[in-house]
């Protein structure tokens, strides 16, 4: 793997190679290294160059991250990397990919979603329910912790930071009583075993594009896209789009306590559910809407307006901005 910052341009590189922009994080890598491998396969005798590129959420490890910007923290360099042509891919988890950004870059593939759920590591007490009063839960997440304080108001939830292995330590340490995380995410590092209880729906809906990657090339480079093509999962593709359009609608960013879950229906529709919470979870609004599979940008509108008409504005304002 090469690594650069974030001003470095290196040279194009020779046909028949693809170069990859990725975090250095552990799961970042593991994510770009699937892609890798599943390129690599697809096409026998493509080289394939991984480039780790620090972010800068990844510069700093210590601070609250609506407090250092929030939107594009974890993407920004990257996709500045692949404007420049110093990468031809970029690798990222898509619910760290703001919905507003440049029009030279596409999602060239969404793969199939990893589950979108988010887990609760509690190595004492294992279950949401089982936590005594006063129990501390870390979590970095404004949507993860208006969720669990809505569902347990007298929960102590502390902001923490760090990679999976690091956050997931104060657990299994017993500095915090739980923690919780992506259930994707722990599955993709072999880390499942830890989980004590799986937080899905409809208690808790995930962050938009949680369990998906997004894989962006440049708009205008038909032979990645080509290369990418194979890749795409429709299905995911769809629900992404439903939940991103609605997020994009409210105008918010991927710090904001929106929850939202699209997938396909049994009848050859598409569902959408999606919360809107108050930092501090005393308010929840929650709408659920069906729409035909071909539009889900058309669902996530819809969404979006029935929210903004129950008051979703109102509470997206209290949610703090950097």
């Amino acid at each position: 793997m090469t690594a650069i910052d974030d001003t470095t341009v290196s040279a194009r590189p020779s046909p028949g190679t693809i170069r990859i922009g990725t975090r250095g994080s552990q799961l970042a890598r593991w994510q770009s290294e699937w892609v890798s491998a599943r390129l690599r396969a697809l096409h026998p005798g493509l080289l394939v160059e991984l480039v780790e590129i620090k972010t800068q959420g990844d510069r700093d490890r210590n601070s609250p991250l609506a407090a250092i910007g929030g939107i594009g923290l974890f993407t920004k360099e990257i996709q500045r990397a692949l404007l420049d042509s110093t990468v031809e891919i970029a690798v990222h988890s898509l619910k760290d990919l703001p919905t507003q950004g440049s029009e030279e870059l596409i999602l060239g593939a969404v793969p199939v979603r990893e589950d979108a759920a988010d887990a609760l590591i509690a190595p004492v007490h294992r279950t949401l329910d089982a936590l005594p009063a006063g129990a501390t839960i870390g979590t970095g997440s404004l949507r993860r912790r208006a969720q669990l304080l809505h569902a347990r108001p007298d929960l102590q939830v502390v902001g923490i930071r760090g990679n999976v292995e690091t956050r997931l330590n104060q657990a299994l340490s017993g500095s915090l009583d739980g923690v919780v995380l992506a259930e994707a995410g722990l599955r993709r590092l072999g880390l499942a075993g830890q989980v004590t209880q799986r937080l899905g729906p409809p208690l808790f809906l995930p962050a938009v594009g949680q369990g998906a990657l997004g894989i962006e090339c440049r708009a205008s480079d038909a032979t990645t896209q080509t290369l990418l093509a194979p890749l795409n999962d429709p299905s995911t593709r769809r629900a992404v789009i439903a939940e991103r359009r609605t997020l994009a609608e409210l105008e918010g960013g991927c710090m904001i306590p929106l929850a939202a879950w699209a997938r396909d229906t049994d009848d050859g529709l598409m569902a959408l559910d999606v919360a809107v919470f108050d930092p501090d979870g005393l308010e929840r609004i929650f709408v659920s809407a069906t729409g035909p599979r071909d539009d889900p940008d058309g669902l996530g509108r819809q969404v979006a307006e029935q929210l903004r008409a129950q008051g979703a504005d109102r509470l997206l304002q209290r949610a703090p901005h950097p």
